[in-house]
């Protein structure tokens, strides 16, 4: 039999207005669910933070600036979208 796969889990913004208004890349918890929405197949840790910089910026609400992202942000966004991911796939 095929393997049992946990429910995804609902959608968790780390802010509440999150999914209504805006966020920036401080919303990494936020980002990365809706990246692992996106791309839920792609293992978030085969991703170039380049193309991943490029996808934030063209989520739906992302209002951050192109510039003041930095690697620990990028990590941080990338762990969050692996969390969902490993949730989904297995490790």
């Amino acid at each position: 039999t095929a393997p049992r796969r946990r429910p995804r889990r609902p959608l968790r913004p780390a802010n509440p207005l999150t999914r209504t208004t805006r966020m920036t890349w401080t919303d990494s918890r936020a980002i990365g669910e809706l990246l692992f929405e996106r791309y839920d197949t792609l293992d978030p840790l085969t991703v170039r933070f380049t193309d991943m910089h490029k996808w934030v910026l063209d989520l739906e609400g992302f209002t951050g600036k192109p510039g003041d992202s930095n690697e620990k942000l990028l990590e941080a966004i990338q762990m969050a979208w692996y969390e969902e991911w490993k949730d989904e796939y297995g490790s």
